[in-house]
């Protein structure tokens, strides 16, 4: 009956079917109908690949979440933050385990595969994946060889594998041991720079061969080529301004560190996204990739931010020698249906907004857009992200001067056109630099590029940067270790709060159980039973409390828990007589006194990853020091409580 058509009585059109005809409310269900067509054909006339492009971004975006929520929260972020923990002693329960690999490779595969529609780099999980793997290989060989754990041994492996993770990314030996150094581990052994470089220099070779394997490239090359002038890249007056850069770059970084440290207060403390990330998990990940993917929508504001451009493509156009402002003066080059390889830079030109303002508009728009990805719960890193923004910030320095001196800078009689690819490098070294405070970004940009002929203004713009970001805020992974709540020592950077004078006497707890050998068993079943305490202090006796060794509570219960003694009439048995039987006791080969500063105290605990200290005058036991009042004095000491 539904093939049957006609005309309604006294119309004229097309022929309805008899659903048409006689169904409920003809006119609201053909209005709606002709709405929807409409919408269709609006929708669909810029070219429905797009839409599923934004699609895939949102569904490869929340693949990637699932992976990270089936295993838990292990996988999820940058995962240096955990790592920097790990490596300064403490201990986190199965976020090195090797079950949970594939699943941090598995999404983090999927976050890459959205694309500059969620703008998220692959750093900070490749340093996970690489040290897990270093974790396993360390336990494999410890059984491999019948060795007992060795901690050093252990932390030699993670410390290498660090290294690895950035090196095989950018295929930079050396400046992948050296951010390891500086961003991952706090103190850093003579005797493992010598495995650092073997393992990033393998690491780093295979990564540029399987290019040539894949006919990528026809030998091993640098990572991003350039084409710079070399016999005078800059003028000597361009220092200042390479300089400027980078005091604009520290500027940016504090702006860029203090927002993403509040935004992610922000997002725990208000009631809706916090019920979201405790509850829906799933459904924050898709409103957060869905407001990117719109924003980055190619014909409509992703035309003015170059949205087309994969983080690869963005720094292949940035580091272009081409005089961009100056070429599009007098022309306008049409904007291409499809990236053109050999001018990437098209992408960055609208004829309204020109080179000045399609810059600008992207660094204002991927500012907030990515201290928003870094909230949600994915695995994902972030420094390739902030490599773009830098280089799009000295990419815009460098246009408006080779703009405002388009024929360069007089110096020396002779006169040399500016290259904006040059402020491009040391921009995305400065400001990556100032957010991570590391120096070794200056060295990554020669690995990556190939040419050092900008080492002096790249150095100097990066140490610029840094100094201004080191005065005013955290690391970015400082941040957010502050944020999570990790158990991590924080330095004591400010020189104004008088450290120096503080000592243990001041900040020691002062609250010590002890355990002497002769306490009554009765006693020291009292003290095991009420307490938690992983170890207790052994002194001489119970009046002297001359500090002798330590004994652990699991060897304590053991023994305790053994055979009991033969109770001979008249005979008080105390701990003594359960040592004797064979308890084991450890000497205490570290101990402060109350006289030993601050400064010195934290000296000891980052060198040698120590979690607490007993503290003695004149041998007998007074108290102790832990991580808990290292943090509490130096917080106390950088921000005063308010007096009473």
């Amino acid at each position: 009956m539904e093939e049957l058509v006609g005309l309604r009585e006294g119309s004229s059109g097309n022929p309805a079917t008899l659903r048409d005809l006689w169904g409920p409310c003809p006119r609201i269900r053909r209005g709606i109908r002709g709405g929807l067509e409409w919408l269709k054909q609006k929708l669909f006339r810029v070219g429905e690949d797009w839409y599923f492009l934004m699609t895939l971004g949102v569904l490869m975006a929340l693949v990637s979440f699932t992976m990270s929520f089936i295993v838990g929260r292990v996988v999820q972020g940058s995962g240096i933050p955990e790592v920097k923990t790990i490596l300064s002693g403490v201990v986190l329960e199965d976020y090195l385990d090797i079950k949970n690999f594939g699943a941090k490779a598995v999404g983090l595969t999927c976050t890459l595969a959205a694309g500059s529609t969620i703008f998220l780099g692959k750093v900070g999980p490749f340093v996970h994946l690489a040290v897990m793997l270093a974790a396993y290989l360390g336990r494999v060989l410890t059984k491999t060889t019948g060795e007992s754990e060795n901690k050093s041994k252990q932390n030699e492996m993670l410390v290498a594998g660090a290294a690895v993770g950035v090196a095989t990314v950018f295929a930079a030996p050396f400046s992948g041991v050296l951010f390891s150094i500086e961003v991952v581990s706090s103190h850093f052994t003579v005797w493992d720079y010598w495995r650092g470089f073997f393992a990033t220099t393998c690491g780093a070779f295979m990564f540029r061969l399987l290019a040539v394997f894949n006919s990528e490239q026809e030998t091993i090359t640098s990572l991003y080529k350039t084409n710079f002038r070399v016999d005078i890249p800059f003028d000597l007056p361009e220092i200042f301004f390479f300089v400027l850069l980078g005091a604009i770059c520290g500027i940016l970084a504090c702006a860029f560190l203090f927002c993403q440290r509040e935004f992610l207060n922000f997002v725990k403390i208000n009631p809706i996204t916090s019920k979201l990330l405790a509850t829906s998990k799933p459904l924050y990940s898709a409103l957060a990739a869905f407001i990117l993917a719109s924003i980055t929508y190619p014909p409509s504001l992703g035309r003015f931010m170059a949205s087309r451009l994969s983080m690869e493509e963005h720094l292949n156009s940035l580091f272009d020698n081409n005089l961009w402002a100056l070429m599009t003066r007098n022309s306008s080059p049409p904007w291409p249906t499809e990236p053109d390889p050999q001018n990437l830079w098209f992408e960055w030109y609208h004829p309204q907004f020109t080179i000045f303002g399609t810059l600008t508009f992207f660094l204002i728009m991927k500012f907030w857009m990515l201290i928003l990805a870094t909230t949600i719960p994915m695995p994902a890193g972030y420094f390739l992200p902030l490599f773009v923004l830098g280089a799009a910030t000295g990419r815009l320095i460098g246009e408006a001067l080779s703009f405002a001196f388009p024929e360069g800078i007089v110096a020396g009689g002779a006169t040399n056109p500016i290259m904006p690819g040059g402020y491009a490098l040391a921009g995305a070294a400065a400001f990556s630099g100032a957010v991570t405070h590391s120096i070794s970004t200056a060295l990554l940009v020669f690995e990556m590029t190939g040419q050092i002929v900008h080492v002096l203004p790249i150095l100097m713009a990066v140490l610029m940067a840094n100094a201004i970001a080191q005065s005013f805020q955290p690391s970015f992974y400082d941040g957010t270790i502050i944020v999570k709540k990790l158990p991590y020592l924080p330095w004591i950077r400010c020189r104004k709060i008088n450290s120096h004078c503080v000592i243990v006497e001041h900040f020691m707890n002062c609250t010590v159980t002890t355990l002497a050998k002769d306490t009554p068993l009765e006693e020291v079943v009292k003290v095991v039973t009420s307490t938690d305490l992983a170890e207790y202090p052994l002194v001489e006796s119970t009046d002297s409390q001359i500090l002798v060794g330590m004994v652990r509570r699991a060897h304590l219960v053991q023994a305790l828990q053994a055979e009991p003694p033969s109770w001979a009439p008249g005979h008080q048995w105390c701990l003594q007589d359960i040592l004797a039987r064979g308890c084991p006791t450890e000497p205490v080969t570290l101990k402060l006194s109350p006289e030993t500063s601050l400064h010195q105290a934290h000296n000891l605990f980052e060198l040698l990853n120590l979690q607490s200290l007993f503290v003695t005058s004149q041998g007998r036991a007074v108290g102790f020091v832990s991580w808990v009042e290292l943090k509490k004095v130096i917080s106390n000491l950088t921000n005063p409580p308010a007096p009473k």
